[in-house]
């Protein structure tokens, strides 16, 4: 009598489930373990997701082993979590650190000789427009940073050109965007129901974007426009300005929104205004051109190397309030145009796709890990 087992299908099942978790698990093991450093890198439910977040969960799910530090609110248990990950992630092989500009910068600063004192590799992930001024003005300090790390990203030209300047190697990775999260609608023709997302703060200038819909108002009586974000300081300024103009009744102000709350606000919208007087590569236009939105945005920092003038979106000057309220009503009254906005925003957001984005970082990392073959 023979001594093997009958093949029956909860046995093949058994076999299939075992030959997956050893598949899993040969991925994992080849794969490089990373670790993901910045401001709130392992979930802030008043923030919104930052790239390490969304990068940590991608390569979770190619099969990476990742770790994050951190998502404490307190500034200083936040830093203490950072120093202890980077030193008690024994068996990871490179760090990403999310380098921001002003008192945030010091986590790039302490992160890279911690990462190499403890033999990994650390990678310094650029990103905030207003970066290249902190950098100017810090420059023994940024300059010595960059040039201790094994590698320097930046996810757009604007960002890596300026340091690049400096003589330093930059890469251009683009941020990611997570596009089955987004429902897309092709906009065409497009209503006056318009779309404002980002913190209140001098740097995205919310002030432009009601008076730029002050004017739309005064010819579309019926638009109506949802300004959403946390408070950084204009936010009661911003409310002043439409009473003063005499559209508040036509603005809502949700605050932040959740995953949930935005796919809800895309959806119910139209065109997207990004007023920004400093950016580099916003994820927030990714996400409106991802949905469908017509993006009109100001041409600042890295974002005429991401919105493509009259292709992706259309580009206005900073602070130029009527000549965005100009571009809407034009795109009321051309339809077809509104159209063709609407697809090149989608096909922008595409370009930051998971399968492109993977493909740049697997080459990247082999490069940084040359005995290693990274899947």
């Amino acid at each position: 009598m023979s001594s093997m087992a009958p093949d029956t299908p909860a046995r093949r099942r058994s076999d299939d489930s075992s030959g997956h978790r050893k598949a899993v698990l040969a991925r994992t093991s080849a794969n490089p373990s990373i670790g993901f450093v910045g401001i709130h890198s392992n979930g802030r439910p008043d923030q919104p997701v930052s790239q390490n977040e969304t990068l940590a969960e991608l390569f979770e799910a190619a099969g990476y082993r990742t770790h994050r530090a951190s998502g404490f609110r307190n500034r200083w248990l936040r830093t203490a979590h950072q120093i202890v990950g980077i030193l008690s992630w024994r068996r990871t092989n490179v760090v990403v650190i999310a380098a921001f500009s002003g008192p945030s910068f010091l986590i790039s600063e302490f992160s890279v000789p911690l990462a190499h004192l403890t033999g990994k590799k650390a990678v310094l992930f650029l990103h905030g427009g207003n970066l290249p001024t902190f950098g100017s003005a810090n420059r023994r300090r940024v300059e010595r940073t960059l040039l201790a790390a094994d590698a320097v990203f930046a996810p757009s030209p604007f960002l890596a050109q300026t340091f690049r300047d400096w003589g330093i190697d930059v890469h251009v990775l683009p941020n990611v965007l997570r596009l089955e999260r987004y429902e897309y609608r092709r906009r065409s023709p497009i209503r006056p129901r318009i779309m404002w997302m980002r913190t209140f703060h001098e740097h995205y200038d919310p002030v432009s974007a009601v008076r730029a819909f002050a004017v739309i108002r005064a010819d579309r009586p019926e638009a109506t426009m949802t300004m959403a974000g946390a408070d950084q300081g204009l936010l009661d300024e911003t409310v002043a300005e439409a009473d003063r103009l005499g559209v508040r009744d036509a603005i809502t102000f949700p605050g932040y929104l959740d995953a949930a709350g935005k796919r809800a606000a895309f959806a119910d919208h139209d065109v997207f205004l990004n007023t920004n007087l400093v950016d580099n590569m916003p994820v927030s236009v990714l996400e409106a051109g991802a949905s469908g939105l017509v993006v009109v945005a100001t041409a600042v920092g890295g974002i005429p190397a991401l919105v493509r003038d009259g292709e992706d979106g259309v580009l206005v000057d900073a602070g130029d309030a009527a000549a965005m309220a100009r571009t809407v009503l034009e795109l009321l009254d051309d339809g077809d145009r509104a159209g063709r906005l609407s697809e090149g925003g989608r096909a922008m957001a595409e370009r930051s796709g998971w399968p492109q984005v993977h493909e740049q970082w697997r080459s990247e990392l082999e490069l940084i890990l040359p005995n290693r073959r990274v899947r």
